[in-house]
């Protein structure tokens, strides 16, 4: 792991040098060079996503996909998501706008007398061995992904913004990043203050995010794969997830167009075990949301845009309850 550290660093800072630093002092902001060094890393870091989906899950989709591909115009869409967000454009919108909130809100949260509770500190010469640290964060974060994803299928105005995410037809693996940019800003505030909360290192969050992303992508991957009876239990496969995605099953409860549905986990299916929402069954169903493909009693089915404006746009008009 410090090999791995020490390697990245070093991309970190060629990468900084050659090609951020002379930008930042070009277009005068100067100021700023330290906070441009961290969001290098977070660029270089996207880059080795990017890298890895078209190099080795691209491959995986095209040996043993789940459908064949029919609406490039969509996927192209989800690509562009994934830009956005990989390449650090949406860390960088985050930084100027709502930076200043989450400072305030920690701020908040600290005078309230809830200091940061380091969880590599609770059992000296286990938990801070590096991996081990590592793993007790990511258990942790993983725990509150799964309430935050249970909270977007649970409360309406929340659904209003998530259900965009579900939208996709033709899901792939670009398919992780295709969200409401609102959606976004709620998700990355709550991990942020958490992550600050238990003490997670500037290095460990980064590596946290990108393990992640990366398992969502293949989970995303139009790709026929199970991990096995004993596998689906300790790690969430593409399978399990497009249970997820499926029409119905994936986003319904106690009947059509009742919220709730199945498989919340984003790494690890324990949670869904543990709060009785998993479905290991062996299926590949098509995906997508019920409103979009059945027709409501006035004969109307709901359109969550094409393009990415459109989309964004959309979401809105839902939130308001307009759409």
């Amino acid at each position: 792991m410090e090999w791995l550290t020490d390697q990245f660093s070093a991309l970190q800072q060629w990468l900084f040098e050659a090609v951020v630093q002379p930008i930042v002092y070009a277009i005068g902001l100067g100021g700023r060079v330290e906070d441009a060094f961290d969001a290098t890393g977070w660029l270089l870091v996207g880059l080795i996503q990017i890298a890895v989906l078209v190099a080795v899950i691209g491959p995986l989709q095209r040996w043993k996909p789940v459908e064949p591909v029919v609406d490039r115009p969509a996927i192209r869409t989800d690509v562009l998501y994934t830009l956005i967000h990989r390449l650090g454009l949406f860390r960088l919108a985050m930084f100027f706008a709502v930076t200043p909130l989450f400072d305030d809100a920690l701020g908040m949260v600290r005078a309230a007398g809830w200091g940061t509770m380091h969880l590599d500190a609770l059992w000296p010469g286990v938990t801070d061995i590096p991996w081990v640290a590592f793993a007790a964060y990511l258990v942790v974060i993983d725990f509150v992904e799964y309430l935050i994803h249970r909270g977007q299928h649970r409360f309406n105005w929340w659904w209003a913004l998530h259900s965009l995410h579900h939208s996709q037809r033709q899901m792939t693996m670009w398919s992780d990043d295709r969200n409401h940019l609102l959606d976004d800003v709620i998700h990355d505030a709550i991990i942020v203050i958490v992550a600050q909360l238990i003490g997670v290192a500037p290095g460990q969050f980064i590596a946290i995010v990108a393990f992640t992303q990366l398992s969502q992508s293949l989970q995303h991957a139009n790709l026929r794969l199970s991990f096995g009876r004993l596998g689906e239990r300790l790690w969430i496969s593409p399978r399990f997830h497009r249970v997820h995605h499926s029409i119905g099953i994936g986003h319904e409860s106690e009947g059509p167009r009742t919220l709730g549905g199945h498989n919340f986990g984003v790494l690890l299916p324990w949670w869904d075990m543990l709060f009785r929402t998993v479905n290991f069954d062996d299926r590949y169903d098509p995906t997508g949301i019920r409103d979009q493909v059945e027709p409501d009693a006035q004969g109307r089915v709901r359109d969550y845009g094409r393009g990415f404006w459109s989309q964004q746009w959309l979401g809105l008009k839902r939130l308001a309850g307009r759409g």
